[in-house]
């Protein structure tokens, strides 16, 4: 098992403004994000949930308020005891040109090296482990411009896997992949969280995936919070009106039994004349 899970850390926003040049983009916000669950953020284009995540990831420091992880301010602890806590896979990643997957993975362990540590046999073995757990020892040695999406999404996965944090935040780990792929992704996912106990927090377009996947759904609105809790609690017609300005119904999943958006289009409302 790559985790120790002896301890989960504790991430939260108290009163959290962000924005970039002088535009607030999420406006005091407050969210306890549950320990040991999959997290997932919805909402409208703009609506500001990849700013709340980079946020999250102290990738953004704020205006106002603060993140908290483990009870301290990110921004008190520094860049490495970070690290060995959180994750981050951002939207669309690229690495130089030539790197292998085996390169790409060891990245993740750059948070432990130091002038006194070097490479030891433990980062080696943590490397080992993220290949197999994601399914790419085979393409250990391959190129990753040689790879499908797919396979080149699950090496980066990797890579945060071998950094063997509590928790891990991921900004559209589906984006640009055919519907395979996507359900792929998000199948490790699932299993790196139910069966190594990881807190995942990710941000997704679909909602129907959001909801098969969640077990905690948090709807922004316009920088704000607007619902949260389980799927069952947020995903219904009214909220997803509010949300996205969407008219849906809402019915049961027959796979999963959570529940699944249909979207009202006019060619659903109106007979289209001839």
């Amino acid at each position: 098992m790559l985790l120790n899970t002896e301890k989960h850390y504790q991430l939260e926003s108290r009163d959290l403004t962000l924005g970039y040049d002088g535009n607030t983009i999420v406006k005091n916000l407050d969210l306890t994000i549950p320990q040991g669950k999959i997290s997932i953020l919805v909402g409208a284009n703009g609506c500001g949930k990849s700013t709340l995540l980079r946020g999250l990831a102290r990738l953004l420091k704020p205006s106002k308020g603060h993140v908290y992880l483990d009870a301290s301010d990110v921004f008190r602890q520094s860049t490495k005891d970070i690290a060995k806590k959180l994750g981050i896979l951002t939207q669309g990643p690229v690495a130089p040109e030539g790197l292998t997957v085996r390169d790409l993975v060891a990245c993740g362990r750059f948070p432990y090296q130091s002038w006194l540590q070097q490479w030891t046999k433990e980062d080696e073995r943590l490397v080992e482990l993220a290949l197999e757990t994601t399914g790419m020892k085979e393409f250990a040695e391959r190129e990753l411009d040689t790879l499908s999406g797919g396979q080149r999404q699950r090496a980066w996965i990797a890579m945060a896997l071998a950094q063997n944090t509590d928790i891990l935040l991921l900004d559209e780990p589906t984006t640009f992949l055919d519907l395979a792929h996507q359900i792929e992704v998000l199948d490790l996912l699932w299993e790196l969280n139910h069966h190594q106990g990881r807190t995942l927090v990710m941000v997704l377009h679909d909602l129907n995936q959001a909801c098969r996947y969640a077990d905690y759904l948090v709807a922004v609105k316009k920088g704000s919070v607007y619902a949260q809790g389980t799927p069952h609690e947020v995903m219904n017609e009214q909220n997803i009106l509010e949300v996205f300005g969407l008219e849906c119904r809402v019915v049961s999943d027959p796979v999963t039994q959570t529940p699944m958006c249909i979207p009202i289009s006019r060619k659903g409302k109106e007979p289209i004349s001839r």
